[in-house]
This record gives C-alpha cells, sequence and structure tokens, in this order.
C-alpha cells in the first residue's frame, strides 16, 4: 500500500538522541535498532533530506523498490517511516537492522503478530521448496531468486497455469493448444502459462469456429460439397475476366460503333509481333478473354484468350456443367445463375469468425470440446490463486532481508549524511572518482542535463567540472558534475580528458564539456591578482603585436599588388614611403616622455620613501604592499568559500535536501586530493633536461647588487640605516 505522501508531527517520546556536528550543522546519529524505530519521532526539520531520487544514486535497486511503495521514482520521508515501522514489527529485536547482514535466523522473526507469522510461513516455505527444509535461517540469496524458486513450486499464486502444472498429459497438451494459439503470459517462475481469461476466450472461441466450421454439409452454402471450397476458388479467380466480356457485350448492344473498338487496338499487335511470345505474356493477359460483341455468349472451348484458355475449360467442366448441363458456351444469364450459386458460400465464408484457434484444425478443436477440459484448467487456477497469500509472504521475506542488509545505509544517507560527513565511505549521491589534472575528485555526482542542473548547481557556489563520460568504445556513455574543492582552476578548460572511475571500479573516459567558475582556495585567490595582470598584459601584448604584425603584411601586400599592376600597365612603379619624419611627431614624442617621466618620478618617490625608512621597515613595508592588492581577494574568496553548499548540487538532481549542507574549507580539501609523493620515497633532483644556467645572468645580478650597495651609500643612506 502506498504511503501517504502528508507532513507527520513527530510524536512524543523518552527516546535519547544523539548528534554529531558536520557541514556546519547538528546530524543525527543512527547507530541502534531503537534509534530507527523511534525515528517518526525525531522532527522532520532536522532531517537532512526530505526526498531522494530512486534513479542516479549507487544503491541496491531492488532494495530501494520496496521502499518506493507508490512507485512513482521517489524516496520520501513518510516511505522511509513506513520502512522502519514494519521491519520493527516483524523482527523481535530491530538491532537486526544495524548488523547490515543479508543472512536472518528464523528465531529473529516475530510471530507474535499477523504479519510476522506470515513472513515466518513464507520463510519456511521458500526453504521448503529449495530442498532445505530443517534450515534454521535463511538468506537473501535463496529468495533474491524468485524465478527459481517458483520454477520448483507447482502453484505460485499469480493466477498463471503453465503446462507443467497440470499432471494429466492430455491437460497439459489442452495448455499448449491455448498458448499456441492466443499466446501465453510468463508466471513468476518465468514459464509461459494461461490465465482465467485466456481459458474462457479460448473456450468461446473454439465453439464459434466449431458452429461456424458445422455448416460445412449443408447444400445451400456448400453446393458442391467438398470441393466446394477449390471451385470457388477457381470463380473467384475467373469472375474479373468474365465480367469484363459480358460488360463489353452489353455495351456492343448498346451501340454497335463499339464493337470495333471494345477489342485490342491494331497498335497493340503491332507491339505483340515484334517480341517473343509466350504463353503468359502480360500484354497478352491484358486482352479480354473472348472477342465482345452484342448479344454474344462466352465461348467455353475456342475463341479464348490463350493465357486463360485451360482455366476457362477446367471452369466449364467443373462449375458450368453441373449447374447448366452445357459446358459448349455460357451466356449472360447463365452467368448470373452461377453467381448466385456461389451467393450463399461466399455469405458464409464472410461470417467465418476472426480467431487465431482455427490454426488448430477442424478435427482438434472438435477433440478439444468434446472432451470438457475447461472445468479442470479453471480448477488449476483457482488452486494457484489459492497459495497468494503464502506467496505474498514469500515476498514480504525478501523485503525484510533487505531491508536487514540496506535499510540502515539508506536512512544514514538520507536524514544524516553520515557516510558522506564521516568520510569513512562514499555516499550514495557519489557516483565515483575523478582523476583529472593531478587531483582526484571524491565528489561527483550522475546528471541527465548539463544545463537544467548548471542553472541550479550554480548556487552551490562550488566550482563544478561537467564530464561527458564514454567507455567500450563509445557504446557505454554517462555525464557527471564533479566537485573541483582544493588547488586551482588555471589548468581546468573544456576539452582536457581525464579518467573516472566508477563504484565498481570501471574506468571511463572523461571530457570537460562546462565548467562553473567559483572560487576553489584561499591559495589561489591571494595569487588570483598577480595572475590576472601578467594575463592581461601578455595579452595586450600580443594584440599590440599582432596588430603591427598585421598592418606590416597588409601594407606590403598593397604595395606588391600596386607594383604589379604598374608594371602590367606600362606606367613606373611608385616610389617607396618617404622616411618616418621625426619633427612631425615631436609633440607626440614629448607627450609621451612628459608620461614616462612623470611615472618615473612617482616610481622614484616610492622608492626614495622606502628607502628613508629603517632597514626592518622594509620588508614590513612589502609585505605591506603585497597584502594590500591580495587582501581584498581574499577576503571575497573566503566569503563565498563559506557559502560553499552541497544542497543545490543535489537539488538539481531530484532530491530535497533540507539542511544547509556546508563544505568548508578543510571539509572540501579532503574532497579534492592532489598528487603526493609516497612516504620514505627517494627523489632525485638532478634533471638531465633541466635548462642549462648562464653565468652570465648571475654576473648581471651581482653587478646591479654591487652598483645600488654603492648608490645606497654615497646617498648615506646605509650610514643612516646603521646610525653611523
Amino acid at each position: 500500500m502506498a504511503s501517504e505522501s502528508r507532513a507527520v508531527d513527530p510524536k512524543p517520546s523518552n527516546h535519547r538522541w544523539r548528534f554529531f556536528r558536520a557541514g556546519g550543522f547538528d546530524q543525527v546519529l543512527l547507530e541502534t535498532g531503537a534509534d530507527l524505530t523511534s525515528l517518526e519521532a525525531l522532527d522532520q526539520k532536522l532531517w537532512v533530506a526530505l526526498s531522494c531520487p530512486v534513479s542516479g544514486i549507487e544503491f541496491d535497486a531492488k532494495s530501494l523498490a520496496f521502499v518506493d511503495t507508490d512507485a512513482d521514482g521517489h524516496i520520501r520521508a513518510p516511505e522511509i517511516l513506513a520502512a522502519v515501522q514494519w521491519a520493527g514489527k516483524v523482527l523481535k529485536d530491530p538491532d537486526h537492522l544495524v548488523h547490515r547482514e543479508d543472512c536472518l535466523p528464523l528465531s529473529a522473526i516475530d510471530d507474535a503478530s499477523d504479519e510476522g507469522k506470515s513472513v515466518l510461513a513464507g520463510a519456511k516455505l521458500v526453504l521448503f521448496i529449495l530442498g532445505k527444509p530443517d534450515a534454521t535461517e535463511i538468506t537473501l540469496d535463496d529468495v533474491s531468486d524468485t524465478e527459481r524458486i517458483f520454477s520448483q513450486a507447482r502453484f505460485n499464486g499469480d493466477g498463471i497455469v503453465p503446462a507443467k502444472s497440470a499432471e494429466d498429459p492430455a491437460l497439459a497438451a489442452l495448455i499448449g493448444d491455448i498458448i499456441g494459439s492466443l499466446g501465453g503470459e510468463n508466471d513468476r517462475g518465468g514459464e509461459p502459462g494461461v490465465t482465467a481469461e485466456a481459458i474462457e476466450r479460448f473456450y468461446t472461441e473454439a465453439k464459434a469456429i466449431a458452429d461456424w466450421w458445422d455448416a460445412v454439409g449443408k447444400p445451400e452454402t456448400h453446393p458442391f460439397g467438398a470441393d466446394t471450397a477449390s471451385r470457388h476458388e477457381l470463380f473467384h479467380s475467373l469472375k474479373p475476366k468474365i465480367e469484363d466480356y459480358f460488360q463489353r457485350c452489353r455495351l456492343a448492344a448498346y451501340d454497335g460503333r463499339s464493337a470495333a473498338l471494345l477489342g485490342p487496338a491494331d497498335a497493340d499487335y503491332q507491339k505483340l509481333a515484334a517480341t517473343t511470345l509466350r504463353g503468359d505474356t502480360e500484354a497478352v493477359a491484358g486482352f479480354p478473354l473472348a472477342v465482345a460483341a452484342a448479344g454474344k455468349a462466352l465461348p467455353l472451348a475456342d475463341g479464348l484468350n490463350p493465357v486463360y484458355a485451360d482455366a476457362v475449360r477446367r471452369f466449364a467442366v467443373e462449375i458450368v456443367l453441373p449447374v447448366l448441363g452445357s459446358a459448349e458456351s455460357l451466356t449472360d444469364d447463365g452467368w448470373a445463375t452461377i453467381c448466385a450459386r456461389f451467393a450463399p458460400y461466399e455469405a458464409w465464408l464472410e461470417t467465418k469468425p476472426a480467431t487465431a484457434v482455427s490454426i488448430l484444425g477442424e478435427e482438434r478443436v472438435g477433440t478439444i470440446l468434446a472432451v470438457d477440459g475447461k472445468a479442470a484448467l479453471l480448477d488449476l487456477v483457482a488452486r494457484d490463486k489459492a497459495v497468494e497469500p503464502e506467496v505474498t509472504a514469500i515476498v514480504s521475506v525478501e523485503r525484510l532481508l533487505r531491508f536487514c542488509r540496506d535499510l540502515h545505509l539508506l536512512v544514514n544517507n538520507f536524514v544524516s549524511f553520515r557516510d558522506f560527513y564521516t568520510r569513512k565511505g562514499k555516499a550514495t549521491f557519489q557516483a565515483g572518482t575523478l582523476y583529472l589534472d593531478g587531483r582526484s575528485c571524491d565528489l561527483c555526482v550522475p546528471i541527465a542535463d548539463v544545463a537544467k542542473h548548471a542553472a541550479v548547481a550554480t548556487l552551490s557556489r562550488v566550482c563544478l567540472a561537467y564530464c561527458d563520460c564514454a567507455r567500450r568504445g563509445g557504446g557505454e556513455k554517462m555525464t557527471i558534475a564533479a566537485a573541483f574543492t582544493a588547488g586551482d582552476s588555471d589548468f581546468l578548460m573544456v576539452g582536457r580528458n581525464g579518467v573516472f572511475y566508477d563504484r565498481k571500479g570501471q574506468d571511463w573516459d572523461a571530457t570537460i564539456v562546462r565548467i562553473l567558475e567559483h572560487p576553489i582556495s584561499i591559495r589561489q585567490a591571494f595569487w588570483a591578482p598577480y595572475k590576472r595582470l601578467a594575463r592581461l598584459i601578455g595579452e595586450q601584448i600580443q594584440k599590440i603585436a599582432a596588430a603591427r604584425s598585421k598592418a606590416a603584411d597588409d601594407r606590403a601586400a598593397v604595395q606588391a599588388i600596386s607594383a604589379t599592376g604598374n608594371v602590367a600597365a606600362g606606367k613606373p612603379v611608385p616610389p617607396p614611403p618617404p622616411p618616418f619624419d621625426v619633427a612631425k611627431f615631436a609633440g607626440i614624442f614629448a607627450a609621451i616622455g612628459l608620461a614616462i617621466g612623470a611615472i618615473g618620478t612617482m616610481l622614484a618617490s616610492v622608492l626614495t620613501g622606502i628607502l628613508n625608512l629603517t632597514w626592518w621597515k622594509i620588508p614590513v613595508v612589502i609585505i605591506g604592499i603585497i597584502l594590500a592588492i591580495s587582501l581584498l581577494s581574499v577576503f571575497l574568496a573566503w566569503l563565498k568559500l563559506r557559502k560553499r553548499n552541497l544542497g543545490p548540487i543535489l537539488d538539481a538532481n531530484g532530491w530535497a535536501v533540507n539542511a544547509h549542507a556546508k563544505i568548508n574549507i578543510p571539509f572540501g580539501t579532503s574532497l579534492t586530493a592532489a598528487a603526493r609523493l609516497p612516504e620514505n620515497a627517494e627523489r632525485s633532483l638532478v634533471d638531465p633536461f633541466a635548462e642549462k644556467k648562464s653565468p652570465w645572468k648571475l654576473y648581471l645580478f651581482l653587478a646591479a647588487l654591487l652598483a645600488a650597495a654603492l648608490l645606497l651609500w654615497r646617498q648615506g643612506y646605509v650610514a643612516r640605516w646603521f646610525g653611523r
């Protein structure tokens, strides 16, 4: 029965709850059977999630199907509560729900209630069917393969009777006939069988086709007895040509001028003269059956179209002669008599019941109706349905064993996100691990639509890389959203490839198709201004260089085209452009010089002010300048990193996350691991391909350092710093 999807106020309870702090909020600890059975008393406002989809999560699908009682594709809080309450009533000790075992002693089932008695009876029935009547425990493997169980049982409660359920060979053959003619349905054991509805339909249609066949002996419908069918077939094949002949004769009687025009034209015969004629020439087959004339009877021996001559002669002997007493010719009235003779037969054909039972043949259908097997078959169906309560109990046994193994795990990934925040295992929504850019990302969720997911997931403030994954030559595909929560995004770009390992350990080729840009770490934010400045300068230099290169190329191309055109026209080649006039641009150079001078003066003033400080204050000032530049970027990134939230990532996948599930900086660092050398690893710093260092750079640096020291000494800064 489907659970009601309505909010339920928590019931009063003396149960002592325990909570742990993770993700910036309190989460309930569910460690004992009493914790689970008291779950109804826990305010749902304290639950981390109130709904989750059954698809796109790493969990046993059959176990989820037992929880999703309304089969709507979502697990909701009332369904979780209903599952826990049912399992708690059936078990003597609810602690079996937290052992996560797929084996249950029969003594653990509480037979004090009707539900418990039914489950216990179902467990014993399974063991009996499997040939283990003395077993004291039952496993999930015993009940999970229901086809194996029911295939060994004669009846399985589904109201579908296969041939093997009939001990009488005649009944088994009858079931085979019903399946062969009307089709069958697979029962719980996977065997094709028949239902009560199929049996009723079969006998109804068999009676109808038998009654129709009974008319074979009636002279009004079968004028030629057993030969009526074959002679009607001959009649039916010639009927269009005979009708055509008499219609032409009627037109000739109407207007004598049409007689010459109703036969084949001279051109038709001329075409035939140029071909090799055969008895079945297609052009000849299109000619009339005989030459038409007003009031002329159809000849049945001579003067016939050679394509139809044999069929007409047979028609004369088998049909015309018995009906009209003469086989020399057929008049228009005689043809009407023959058509009237076949009319009852044709009417009878039209009343043939539309049923596949007729494929069994008249003799087999008659035998089936002569021996009343209908009552015996319906009795088998009734006996099969009689064991439905026991079979339902077998399903309940599987439900109980699956709850004992999986329910605690599901609750700990629904009411709390214990597995995710304790990092002792993967949560149900984690699809696997992505390896890319020297990092491994543990927070990877499967998605169906990148654009739809990104529209909501961007609110999480988490840097997400959407990857298309494929394996086995592209035959299997999936899309994931991987969270990068440590490191930087300098080399994260669309088109980069990595490897994704799913929860089964299978590897997938992963390619980034979209990136949601958000801060990843404080370190990245600290260096971000300098990287942006360096990138801006580099881009501007590239733009200027590209523009000048293009301008030079354009000028050279114009000059080459102009020179070529002048030479071709016999004109003199134009002289090269005049040299650059420095005087003309003196004002521009002066302005540039003033700007450079002003910048130099400003830098000199700053440098002078720094140099006027005592020596120990200089590094403090430099550090202060660096912090002033980076502090704003770091502060803004810190604010965004504090707001990282798991909720929108899951909400975009159909979850209803009820808590502010934060991903703070330390926890985010644990979700994304960077490459590290193993402990006790030996490392050689000798790189045979390292760039060779030139000694002149060192000499130049030492010379500059010496010049700066002499300048500082000449200006008196050294003496001032050291108090001399």
